[in-house]
């Protein structure tokens, strides 16, 4: 496998596990609605900019519209709920909830697919996938659990996202891709703040908010998060096979659930290793098997 390739998909493993875990240390200064616009909005204004100097052309009025819906899903009602729930729940949890976007991709193909079964090893992987979930919520006595209201608001993003990312694939593609993820970006950002805003957020920020750790994090998540992973994560697409692409989907919790443990303190229990497994093996089983029965 060439070295390009490699290095990108090293970036998306690694670089994205690890935000979860950045994205909880920006949270604990600046309030989370808040974080999410500055996140996405510095992201999309680099992006945007950048290539519209380059001579991209400009996007139409109903392109605008569309990005509108594709960033409050993905960025604001996806990203933003992840935001929030980083300052409740620990980072690799977080992180195992959001790889079910897969399996939420999966069922929602197959109400799309009328009359169209699906194939049992689709079916094995949705079950073990929510056997997972299950592990992290029955109530015992270690460390480690996600609360039932975590777990609803992430329930939610994950659906958001794989609704908005269902959505994205019926759109035309621009003619330079990340032109749109950077709108995508402002529009998100643009939301967040308002929810941000409507959450009374700005009355509880001052200055000291935006410490040391909490400036580095952003900076961090603008540019390493936003803009090169999604970069390196569009360039797979256009270069590899997409099952390749999507590998970053069921590394993430692992990266997510080490790092937390080793600089966080996060738990790292016996019954999180067995919902890690049953999760992460879930996404594997949907991602890779067509991809092994067509080679």
């Amino acid at each position: 496998m060439p070295l390009r390739v490699l290095l990108a998909i090293a970036a998306t493993w690694l670089i994205w596990g690890s935000t979860y875990l950045a994205i909880a240390i920006v949270v604990r200064d600046v309030p989370p609605f808040l974080a999410s616009a500055i996140r996405n909005m510095t992201a999309g204004a680099l992006l945007y900019g950048t290539f519209r100097l380059r001579g991209a052309p400009r996007p139409s009025a109903a392109q605008w519209r569309t990005a509108a819906i594709v960033g409050v899903s993905l960025l604001a009602l996806g990203n933003g709920a992840v935001t929030w729930a980083a300052r409740r729940e620990p980072s690799g949890i977080i992180a195992l909830v959001v790889a079910l976007v897969p399996l939420w991709l999966l069922v929602f193909g197959w109400f799309g697919r009328r009359g169209v079964r699906p194939a049992g090893y689709e079916v094995s992987g949705v079950l073990l996938g929510l056997g997972g979930i299950a592990l992290l919520v029955v109530p015992h006595d270690g460390g480690g659990t996600v609360s039932p209201l975590g777990l609803g608001v992430l329930l939610v993003s994950t659906l958001a996202w794989a609704g908005g990312s269902l959505y994205a694939r019926t759109l035309e593609p621009l003619p330079v891709p990340l032109v749109g993820t950077g709108m995508e970006m402002l529009l998100g950002g643009s939301a967040m703040l308002v929810a941000s805003a409507s959450a009374g957020e700005w009355g509880r920020l001052g200055a000291a908010s935006f410490t040391p750790r909490a400036l580095a994090g952003l900076a961090y998540l603008v540019l390493a998060g936003s803009i090169l992973g999604f970069s390196a994560y569009k360039w797979l697409l256009a270069n590899v096979r997409p099952a390749i692409a999507g590998t970053y989907a069921f590394v993430n919790p692992v990266v997510a659930i080490l790092l937390g443990w080793a600089f966080a303190g996060e738990a790292l229990t016996g019954r999180l290793v067995a919902a890690m497994g049953m999760i992460v093996g879930a996404v594997a089983m949907i991602s890779l098997v067509p991809y092994l029965r067509s080679r």
